[in-house]
């Protein structure tokens, strides 16, 4: 009997994540099959209620449910629950425990690309939602300390910050505060929206002032290369889009399920084969 896995969210038909983890389904030989489901916020609950009805043995969670989705779980592991955010789900015999890769998954895709300890350098991360908030506790959690967050409002980013029960050295700051000071910053990690297909023209901060040297990260990986990192590159910067925490997180929720690690650089090409262009 085949198992069942998904995705919930909305809008949700633009998702991947069933094209990546269904190969790796058939690739590691396991009777599974994963797919879209589409969850309005007010049918959320029946949602939860229902696939644990029918024994859903796991599933993502994406925007807008990564947090309403908590107070719905039977058990929410300790880093998740301090983020205040699920992605993934794993239904362990009928309890539905949920779990956060994102921010993990970062951080795997990071080190692989920046062949330098973080210890001791200075980061700056833009944007103060959720994406920013399981990258922030999941690297001081790491004992990576010296974290200041940019917002456009800056008192999201202090909340942020204040929230966090680790051990940390942050600072909060305006966009225009950011950009005075871009040169202080060793790697520079854009959370935002700002630069997605279809919005590709739109920055979220003016680069001019940016250290000659530094590793700036976009978590968007629709389009590849967005208009900040174009002008990252060109200012002297080292860079890096999104696919690789896409297909990390995504091995890590695989792995949660399945006790398989799959392999992410075969995620990776899906995801190229399917959005063209080469990665960075």
């Amino acid at each position: 009997m085949h198992k069942i896995y998904g995705v919930i969210g909305d809008p949700i038909e633009h998702s991947m994540s069933p094209t990546i983890h269904n190969d790796a389904f058939k690739t590691q030989n396991i009777k599974a099959a994963y797919h879209h489901f589409h969850v309005q916020t007010e049918n959320l609950p029946d949602a939860v209620r229902g696939m644990k009805a029918i024994g859903v043995s796991g599933f993502n969670v994406t925007i807008p449910h990564k947090e309403a989705v908590i107070p719905l779980l039977d058990e929410v592991e300790e880093v998740a629950l301090a983020i205040g955010a699920v992605n993934t789900v794993v239904n362990r015999d009928g309890k539905f425990i949920g779990y956060n890769t994102d921010g993990k998954g970062f951080l795997k895709a990071l080190r692989d690309q920046y062949h330098y300890t973080l210890a001791g350098k200075k980061i700056l991360i833009i944007g103060a939602g959720g994406a920013a908030r399981g990258i922030y506790f999941t690297l001081v959690k790491e004992s990576i300390h010296l974290i200041d967050i940019a917002n456009r409002t800056p008192e999201k980013a202090e909340n942020l910050i204040a929230e966090c029960p680790y051990e940390k050295t942050s600072c909060a700051l305006s966009i225009a505060e950011a950009e005075k000071s871009l040169g202080e910053y060793d790697v520079i990690i854009q959370t935002t929206s700002a630069g997605m297909s279809p919005n590709m023209e739109a920055a979220p901060i003016k680069i001019e002032h940016i250290k000659k040297g530094a590793f700036v990260s976009d978590i968007i990986y629709n389009p590849l290369q967005t208009k900040f990192l174009k002008e990252a590159e060109q200012h002297g910067a080292a860079i890096q889009n999104g696919l690789g925490m896409f297909a990390h997180q995504a091995a890590f929720a695989f792995e949660i399920w399945t006790g398989v690690n799959p392999d992410t650089e075969r995620m990776k090409q899906i995801v190229l084969d399917k959005l063209g262009g080469n990665r960075c």
